[in-house]
């Protein structure tokens, strides 16, 4: 039977679960949304990896908005914050990293390595604006899936101007955009850029966004967003595969680390919440 470790991303928004070999092969993995039950989400997380692999379990790692409820459910080895988790994956993935972004469905993270520890971080919580979430919203209000709707972003050509401190005034410009008979793809654009600017106004505030810059979470994956920090920051994004599962990574590397130091450490939990 195959020994593994399995990391578990809790978000508000969605679930990740992550299956590693003893040797750092990613064995399986899972993305489903947390539907405002993390318990839930996290044990169908679960039983979708044990469907992928059959495996003895060395250790459960838990990271996420939800890690204390679902961790201390799970028996979890290690509980750690995102801002941990997501700087290990990017270091493991991208060794010179000195900026992470993240954004994730409810929130959005800035994160500065130098010698592949965090030296400073900032988290944008306040508004949605530049979340997962409101991006969705923005697709299922013009009808586009999302992705359709960062396919759309990359055909623009004269983006609109967009307010992007607020939800309420983006969507408010984005309408009257519409309405004025600006092009779907500049509309879009536009946002994608308002975002952008607002994270880096926000979040980037005094502090230094060098490259190499990793682009992780599931927001990483709209190509849109991608051009318009390139654009803004005038440097080249790198988005690592799977960046969705960059906390669940993360998790899981540091929960191997930490086994691997500690051999005394036996896991004692379940695979599967009760």
């Amino acid at each position: 039977m195959t020994q593994i470790f399995l990391g578990i991303d809790a978000g508000s928004v969605s679930t990740k679960a992550v299956a590693m070999s003893p040797a750092g092969e990613i064995l399986a993995s899972s993305y489903l949304p947390t539907g405002g039950d993390p318990l839930t989400a996290a044990n169908q997380a679960l039983a979708e990896v044990k469907q992928q692999i059959d495996g003895g379990i060395l250790g459960i790692a838990v990271t996420g908005s939800a890690r204390e409820l679902v961790g201390e459910k799970l028996s979890a080895t290690i509980i750690k914050n995102e801002i941990t988790c997501q700087a290990l994956a990017a270091a493991h993935l991208v060794p010179d990293a000195k900026t992470v972004i993240e954004i994730g469905g409810q929130d959005s993270k800035l994160i500065i390595i130098r010698d592949g520890l965090v030296c400073d971080f900032a988290m944008n919580t306040v508004c949605a604006a530049g979340t997962g979430s409101f991006l969705e919203h923005q697709a299922r209000r013009l009808g586009l899936s999302v992705e359709e709707f960062a396919a759309l972003a990359l055909e623009s050509h004269s983006p609109i101007k967009v307010t992007g401190r607020c939800t309420v005034f983006a969507e408010s410009d984005m309408i009257h955009a519409q309405q004025t008979g600006s092009k779907p793809a500049d509309i879009i654009y536009g946002l994608c850029l308002a975002l952008v600017r607002n994270f880096v106004a926000d979040a980037g505030r005094n502090r230094p966004i060098e490259p190499l810059i990793v682009f992780q979470g599931g927001v990483a994956k709209n190509a849109g967003m991608v051009k318009a920090f390139k654009e803004k920051l005038g440097v080249e994004i790198i988005v690592p595969p799977a960046p969705e599962l960059s906390g669940a990574l993360g998790a899981v590397l540091l929960l191997k680390r930490d086994l691997e130091h500690n051999k005394s450490r036996h896991f004692q939990g379940t695979v599967g919440l009760k």
